[in-house]
């Protein structure tokens, strides 16, 4: 279980956690070698290298100390210093401090080293000249300079090798980085061809990758051509529903035309009137937008298409604010669309005196507000309120001119199939908010 304060610095992609899974590794193991690489052995080798020169640097302060003269111990010193590699100068000027860069990993054990094994030493300097180390230590006739390569006491190249690891780990992770961008592709084509299919949109998609990617992308295929082919069969089955209905019920209606004008023929013409708009609606729920294929539609036009066909139908329906670009095209399918707000403009109208439809555009999402001045829906009972052929009261019953229960389920259907949601709350206008999601 991670801690709280890294969630938010972590990845939410799949790929950039499979990247992070990958790298992290190779950096801790580049830092582990490295320092176990500069600390214990290149240190080590420093160590031994300088120990060697400290030897010749001691026998040259013996034979210096042991000469009779300050002549003699001059001419020694010249030339066992030529003998041995070295710049000696005696005596200087005065003792030298010790020096080095904050860079220079090795020289902490250069001067250590000397310090430890020759008793006289006064400094060591590393910082003049990177390429020379200056040694000035005591003697019997003065202080006593010493100059040599910095190639005696450190590892020639020592950078060579970190660097070497480096960019090898840097481009093994890079071909490693191409190669689990390519694995993970056909995961990122098989979420997007999900999603298409959430929102009702069919995209062609075939299996790639791995064995258990292509066996999941196999699945979701197999998937979704059993919806389609359910869809399919229930729109079929409803059809044949439908023209099997409609003939007996345009029979009853022929035959109540033909009735005497009497009170009972009245009241059986309206039963098949109800029987018909009964058929219809259950039709339309059950029906959906299945027929239906999905195009660019301006999704401003097809609202206020829906308020001016309200208004000519003698309802108070009023297109409120329009918070979108001009000309913004939706991918959906229209007629659907058109069908779910016009079935909340109609309960709009129904239960209350006046409606106002909005349409605003959200992150991803188009929103198609419909709200009414009527009674409105409590919030315990809204769930409720979207199932199918649910009337929460009996003013809402059809034969007091109410609806059959299918209109906010319609809608909710729609919104579904498009992506999306109904949300229903509390109308600025004190009755019902009704707000039609749609993914874009």
């Amino acid at each position: 279980m991670k801690p709280a304060f890294l969630k938010p610095l972590l990845p939410r992609g799949l790929q950039g956690r499979a990247a992070l899974i990958l790298i992290v590794p190779v950096i801790a193991i580049q830092l582990v070698v490295s320092v176990v690489f500069i600390q214990r052995h290149f240190e080590g080798v420093t160590r031994q290298m300088t120990n060697n020169i400290a030897i010749e640097v001691a026998y040259l302060e013996r034979e210096v100390n042991d000469a009779p003269s300050m002549t003699e111990a001059e001419s020694r010193a010249v030339s066992l210093g030529d003998a041995l590699s070295m710049d000696v100068t005696l005596p200087t000027d005065g003792p030298i401090e010790d020096r080095k860069e904050f860079y220079d990993l090795s020289g902490r054990s250069v001067i250590s080293t000397l310090d430890s094994k020759l008793a006289r030493v006064q400094g060591v300097d590393l910082a003049s000249n990177s390429r020379e180390v200056r040694l000035s230590m005591a003697t019997d006739w003065g202080p006593m300079e010493v100059v040599f390569s910095r190639d005696r006491v450190s590892a020639s190249n020592p950078h060579q090798l970190l660097v070497l690891m480096l960019f090898t780990s840097l481009l093994m992770t890079l071909v490693s980085y191409l190669f689990l961008r390519n694995q993970l592709r056909p995961i990122t084509r098989l979420a997007a061809a999900a999603k298409e299919f959430g929102k009702g949109r069919t995209v062609p998609y075939r299996p790639r990758g791995a064995i258990e990617v292509r066996a999941a992308g196999r699945a979701f295929l197999d998937m979704r051509a059993r919806i389609e082919r359910q869809i399919e069969q229930r729109t079929l089955m409803l059809s044949g529903v439908s023209h099997d209905l409609r003939t007996p019920l345009t029979r009853l209606r022929l035959g109540l035309s033909m009735m005497e004008p009497e009170e009972e023929a009245a009241a059986l013409t309206r039963d098949v009137e109800d029987m018909e708009r009964l058929l219809e609606a259950f039709l339309s729920f059950a029906r959906g937008d299945a027929m239906e294929e999905p195009e660019e539609v301006d999704v401003a036009e097809l609202v206020q298409r829906v308020v001016e066909n309200a208004r000519r139908a003698g309802q108070d329906v009023t297109l409120a604010r329009i918070d979108a670009p001009e000309g913004l095209r939706v991918k959906l399918r229209p007629q659907a669309v058109g069908r779910a707000v016009e079935n909340l403009v109609v309960n709009g109208v129904r239960y209350g005196k006046r409606a106002e439809v909005s349409l605003l555009l959200g992150a991803g999402h188009v929103h198609i507000v419909v709200e009414d001045d009527g009674p409105g829906i409590p919030a315990a009972r809204r769930d409720e309120a979207l199932r199918p052929f649910t009337r929460l009261d009996s003013a809402r019953d059809p034969n007091r001119g109410g609806g059959v229960g299918l209109g906010l389920s319609i809608a909710a259907d729609t919104a579904r199939s498009h992506g999306g949601r109904l949300n229903l709350g509390e109308s600025h206008l004190g009755g019902l908010k009704a707000e039609l999601v749609l993914a874009r």
